[in-house]
């Protein structure tokens, strides 16, 4: 079922015809000349008055006649169509919809909790007012399902260099949930402006164990950034030493240089001096 335009007019040109009709049957009446076209008139004016309502902007009128659709009416204002036709309001004002925390498994296995925040608005009265019952119960489980199935695509953290996860990748992973819940919404009339997760965490049992592993990962990172760092002053050094020709160094002599200089320049604490007043050998 698709969305047709409704037949309605402007009511103020009504209004002003009945309210013309009106005072023809108030002056017939003043005067004692009650004839048959005043009657006419006057069951016309009161059957016309029911055909007026109202339009709010961004709302619409879903219009039924004895159980079939005749049309929607979205021009804003006073309105009017014909009285036998039954009126429901529909809002097309943007919404917004935020999930429950859900526990879910990651593409690894690893169970995490997840939220969204989903803006929609209805897009086609017609769809939303017959296809589904509740269109707004529909938006609600549909996107909860459709976040269940996006989580279990994705892993949690990024493993490798271009894969795709759910903490290191926001934009192509909200961009993945909207077309994930737009494919299901589609069927209601309900276009998803935005989807995008609220609440990202690991289930409070793996919790801990997840966070020595971000931390490990992230200590061994900055070790590997210190190696390279200290072997390019060591080698800067003794490039230097052998330029300006300040000491020469055999390879024993530079190997205990090296040595010294990785422990200083590696170590995550203070190290202590030690004046040698001998020879090496």
């Amino acid at each position: 079922m698709n969305e047709n335009i409704g037949f309605s007019i402007s009511g103020y040109g009504v209004f002003a015809v009945l309210l013309a009709a009106a005072a023809f049957i108030v002056n017939q009446a003043a005067i004692g000349n009650i004839e048959i076209v005043t009657v006419v008139v006057f069951i016309v004016t009161l059957a016309a008055l029911p055909g007026f309502f109202m339009v709010q902007p961004n709302q619409a009128k879903v219009m039924t006649f004895f159980g079939s659709y005749v049309g929607s009416v979205k021009a804003c204002g006073l309105r009017w169509t014909i009285p036998l036709f039954m009126r429901k309001s529909i809002s097309l004002r943007i919404r917004n919809f935020e999930s429950n925390q859900m526990k879910v498994n990651d593409n690894h296995g690893n169970p995490i909790e997840i939220a969204t925040v989903v803006v929609w608005s209805v897009d086609d009265t017609a769809e939303a007012s017959f296809e589904v019952d509740d269109y707004i119960s529909f938006v609600t489980i549909q996107s909860e399902s459709a976040l269940r199935n996006m989580a279990i695509s994705y892993p949690y953290d990024q493993h490798e260099g271009d894969e795709i996860a759910l903490r290191s990748h926001p934009q192509e992973v909200s961009e993945a949930l909207k077309i994930e819940i737009q494919q299901r919404l589609g069927k209601a009339g309900v276009r998803v402006h935005e989807a995008r997760i609220s609440h990202l965490a690991y289930a409070p049992e793996i919790a801990n164990a997840m966070l020595q592993r971000q931390q490990a990962s992230a200590i061994i990172a900055a070790r590997r950034l210190i190696v390279d760092g200290a072997v390019g002053m060591v080698e800067m050094a003794l490039a230097q030493l052998s330029e300006k020709g300040i000491v020469e160094l055999d390879e024993e002599r530079k190997a205990a240089m090296v040595s010294n200089l990785l422990v200083v320049l590696c170590s995550d604490k203070s190290t202590q001096p030690v004046v040698n007043t001998g020879s090496l050998y």
